[in-house]
C-alpha cells in the first residue's frame, strides 16, 4: 500500500520513515600502526632492514655457505639453530615471532624452544651462542663484521654496546689485571718549575755588586796600582824615598775600602732609592712611562705556596738554604770558599698578580710571571739556623730535607723563606702599558740606572727588568681582599 511518507528499509529488514543517508565522503587521516615485535628478525625490521641493505621479503634465497673454522656440532637437539647451507625457494617470510628452527619447507617446527633474538651474522640471521661445551646438532655460525644487537629489545646499534668484552648475556665481563693504554687515568700536574705562567728567580738574578760593577774598570784600577807599586820599588831603590809608596798604599786602601763599602752596603742601598722614588698617580700615567706604584696585593690565576711554611696564596716565594763551610766541611757548591756561606738550595718563583693603588685606587696587573725579568727585593720573614747538636729540635726541617733530597749530616745550615701573599702591601717598578681597558706594568725595554749616591759613596748599578719591594709582614696583619 502506498504512503505519503517516504520510507526506507535498513540492512537488518527494519522499515524506517524518511530517505536513506547519503554516504558521506571521509577526510583522510594519518594513522599509526604499531610495528610487531621482530624478536631480532632483520627481514621484519622494515625501514631499520633496509639501511643495512637488507631485503623484507623472502622471495629471493640467500646462501651462507659454512664459514672455514667454525666446526658443526651435533647431538639430541631436532634442528638447527642457524640455517647453514641452501634455503628453498618456497621458503615463506616469518610474519611473527619465531622460536625454534626451520625445516627443510620454511615452516617454523617446535622441536627447538629457543629464542633467536640476539647477535646477528652478515646475512641478517641470528647467530647461536654457547657459553661451554655442548653436546647438541646446532651448527655454530661466527661472522667477522656483524652487527650488535641488545639482547633485551632488539634494538640494532652501529658500534659496540661496551668498549670491553662481553659475556653470553650480553653483559660486560668484569675482566680482572692490567688496564690497557685507552684507560684514563688523574694524571699529575706539573710542578712548579715547569709551569709556563711561573718564572723562576736563579741565584744570577740576585742583586751583586761585583756582577753589576764594569769589569774593564775594574781591571783598569788593578793595572794602575800595580804599576804604582813596581814605580815605588824603583824609586825606593834608586832613591831610597818611600813617598810615592805611601802615597800609592794610601789610594789603594781608600779605593779598596770603597769597594769593599759598596759590597757591604750596595743592597742597602738600592732599597733606599726604591723607598725614596715618588709614586706616580695611574689615572695620569702614560704608555711607556716608567713608574712606581705602591698597593694591595691580589692574586692572579696561578697562586704560589710557600716550600717550608707552607703559605698559601702568595704572589712571590722565596726558600734558601745556606751551609757554612769551616776548614773540614763540605763545601755546598763548587765555587763555595772556606768559612763562608755557601748556597746549597734555592726555590725562589714569582706569578702575575694584581695591585690595588693607594693614590688612584685603580688595579693593575704586573707582568711579571710567564719568564719575566723580575728583580725582587723581598725581606725574609723566616730564619732558622741548625746545628749538629740541635737538628733533632726541629722535626719539620728534618722533614723538609728528606722531601728535597738533601744530606742532613753534621753540617751548618741556615734556612731563610720569604713571600709575598695575598693582601700585603708592595711597591712595583715598572714600564705601564695599555691593551683594551686592561691596565699593565710590564718589564722596562732598558735597565734602570740609580745614579751615583755621593753622600753615601755608593756606586751606580742598575735595575733590570719589574723591581718588587716588600717589607717583612709576618708579624702584621695584612689587608682582607
Amino acid at each position: 500500500m502506498g504512503s505519503r511518507y517516504p520510507s526506507h528499509q535498513l540492512s537488518n529488514g527494519l522499515f524506517v520513515s524518511g530517505h536513506p543517508e547519503q554516504p558521506k565522503e571521509r577526510t583522510p587521516t594519518m594513522s599509526s600502526t604499531a610495528m610487531p615485535y621482530t624478536g631480532g628478525d632483520t627481514k621484519k625490521s622494515g625501514e631499520l632492514g633496509k639501511m643495512f641493505d637488507i631485503p623484507s621479503d623472502g622471495s629471493k634465497p640467500r646462501k651462507s655457505g659454512p664459514l672455514t673454522g667454525a666446526p658443526s656440532r651435533t647431538g639430541s637437539f631436532g634442528g638447527t639453530g642457524s640455517q647453514s647451507g641452501p634455503m628453498m625457494p618456497n621458503a615463506a617470510p616469518r610474519a611473527g615471532y619465531t622460536s625454534g628452527s626451520l625445516s627443510s619447507g620454511g615452516l617454523p617446527t617446535a622441536s627447538l624452544k629457543k629464542s633467536n633474538s640476539g647477535p646477528l651474522n652478515k646475512h641478517g640471521e641470528p647467530i647461536k651462542k654457547s657459553s661451554g661445551p655442548q653436546s647438541g646438532g646446532v651448527s655454530r655460525q661466527n661472522s667477522g663484521n656483524m652487527l650488535r644487537v641488545l639482547a633485551e629489545t632488539g634494538l640494532f646499534t652501529s658500534g659496540p654496546i661496551t668498549s670491553g668484552p662481553l659475556n653470553s648475556s650480553g653483559a660486560p665481563r668484569k675482566i680482572s689485571g692490567s688496564f690497557d693504554s685507552t684507560t684514563s687515568f688523574k694524571i699529575k700536574g706539573p710542578s712548579i718549575a715547569q709551569n709556563a705562567a711561573v718564572t723562576t728567580i736563579s741565584q744570577d738574578d740576585d742583586y751583586s755588586f761585583w756582577s753589576n760593577f764594569p769589569k774593564p774598570v775594574f781591571w783598569f784600577i788593578i793595572l794602575i796600582f800595580v804599576m804604582g807599586f813596581v814605580a815605588s820599588g824603583f824609586i825606593i831603590v834608586a832613591v831610597h824615598n818611600a813617598i810615592l809608596l805611601i802615597v800609592v798604599v794610601l789610594l789603594f786602601g781608600a779605593v779598596a775600602s770603597t769597594f769593599i763599602w759598596n759590597a757591604c752596603w750596595g743592597e742597602r742601598a738600592i732599597i733606599n732609592f726604591i723607598a725614596h722614588y715618588s709614586d706616580v698617580d695611574l689615572r695620569m700615567a702614560k704608555t711607556g712611562q716608567y713608574v712606581k706604584v705602591s698597593g694591595v696585593v691580589t692574586c692572579g690565576n696561578v697562586p704560589l705556596e710557600s716550600s717550608f711554611q707552607r703559605v698559601p696564596r702568595c704572589v712571590y716565594t722565596s726558600t734558601r738554604l745556606f751551609e757554612y763551610r769551616g776548614w773540614g766541611s763540605k763545601a755546598a757548591s763548587p765555587a763555595h770558599r772556606r768559612f763562608t756561606w755557601g748556597l746549597r738550595s734555592s726555590e725562589r718563583h714569582v706569578v702575575d698578580f694584581y695591585i690595588s693603588d693607594f693614590q688612584s685606587g685603580l688595579r693593575a696587573l704586573i707582568k711579571s710571571g710567564n719568564g719575566a725579568t723580575v728583580a725582587p727585593f723581598v725581606d725574609d720573614s723566616f730564619v732558622v739556623n741548625i746545628k749538629p747538636e740541635n737538628k733533632e729540635s726541629s722535626p719539620e726541617f728534618m722533614r723538609w730535607l728528606g722531601q728535597k733530597n738533601l744530606s742532613s749530616d753534621d753540617r751548618v745550615m741556615r734556612l731563610k723563606e720569604g713571600y709575598i701573599k695575598e693582601g700585603s702591601t708592595v711597591s712595583v717598578m715598572g714600564v705601564v702599558q695599555r691593551n683594551e681597558n686592561v691596565l699593565m706594568i710590564v718589564p722596562p725595554p732598558e735597565p734602570l740606572a740609580t745614579g751615583w749616591q755621593w753622600t753615601r759613596c755608593i756606586f751606580p748599578t742598575r735595575l733590570d727588568g719589574i723591581v718588587l719591594r716588600c717589607e717583612d709582614t709576618s708579624n702584621d696583619e695584612v689587608i682582607p681582599v
